[in-house]
């Protein structure tokens, strides 16, 4: 795919967020994420799955955490619970102070639209909807005006360089753009945790950067970002590394983040 030099350089950047990016990450308060000894299981027949065992954890305001481990390690379980959708077996969890995990699933998803924002690696965008559409969806359930939720969905897509696209369908769109959609999507309501699911894996390597690029100067404006991967060099561009193993956390340290709207601007031209 054939970029504009501008967006080959990591330009397409809002100034906004670029700006912002300086400001050093906020530790102050509660974890956003606190689990203690977290477990879930699965009955499957006669015998019990532990998908997880005994998890203790916690994630800062300001962090930007890669989450890795091979199939059946864990890690996409414990994705779904820290974004409150499932509920663990045992133990506790606390989502920006607030104890979760053993809240009714009605209330789970009250919290779950409220802070958590997603990106997933389909895009999972409404196909015959345009990109300002998309964007408002998850503001559809709260009793915002539909004036003001359009003006909220229209500034989150222009925070993500796509104010010129506002009324393109997916199919108008690259695999690129329609992930800037999925974050401005996840961004809509003000999230205080942003997961991304393998948010990369449809994307070839170039447009894979312009993502991680973004997402990072997103998470240097104060947005916690954690993101569930299985390639090393995805990882590497998040300042702290969980690897889960058989439903445990094997190691857990932190990480010297490459930038990836730098090692975008060393491609070379296509």
């Amino acid at each position: 795919m054939r970029l504009p030099r501008r967006q080959q350089t990591g330009a397409f950047l809002p100034p906004a967020i670029v700006k912002a990016s300086s400001r050093a990450h906020s530790h102050h308060g509660p974890p956003i994420v606190r689990t203690r000894a977290l477990r879930k299981e699965y009955p499957m027949g006669d015998t019990v799955v532990r998908a997880l065992e005994g998890v203790s954890l916690e994630i800062a305001a300001g962090e930007m955490v890669a989450v890795m481990g091979p199939s059946g390690s864990g890690k996409s379980t414990f994705m779904n619970l820290i974004g409150c959708l499932d509920r663990p077996t045992g133990g506790e969890y606390e989502l920006a102070g607030e104890a979760v995990s053993g809240l009714s699933g009605d209330a789970l998803a009250a919290i779950r639209n409220r802070r958590v924002g997603f990106v997933f690696q389909q895009f999972n965008l409404l196909a015959r909807t345009s990109a300002l559409e998309n964007v408002e969806l998850p503001l559809l359930y709260t009793s915002m005006p539909r004036a003001q939720r359009r003006e909220r969905a229209r500034r989150r897509l222009e925070q993500v360089g796509l104010g010129g696209r506002l009324d393109h369908h997916p199919r108008q769109l690259s695999g690129g753009q329609q992930q800037r959609v999925a974050i401005a999507r996840a961004l809509v309501n003000d999230p205080v945790l942003i997961l991304a699911d393998e948010p990369t894996g449809a994307l070839d390597s170039r447009t894979s950067l312009e993502v991680m690029a973004l997402l990072q100067q997103l998470n240097r404006t104060g947005i916690t970002v954690v993101l569930v991967t299985h390639e090393q060099d995805i990882a590497d561009f998040a300042g702290r590394i969980i690897v889960f193993r058989d439903g445990r956390v094997v190691s857990d340290r932190p990480h010297a983040a490459r930038d990836a709207a730098q090692r975008l601007a060393e491609l070379p031209p296509e």
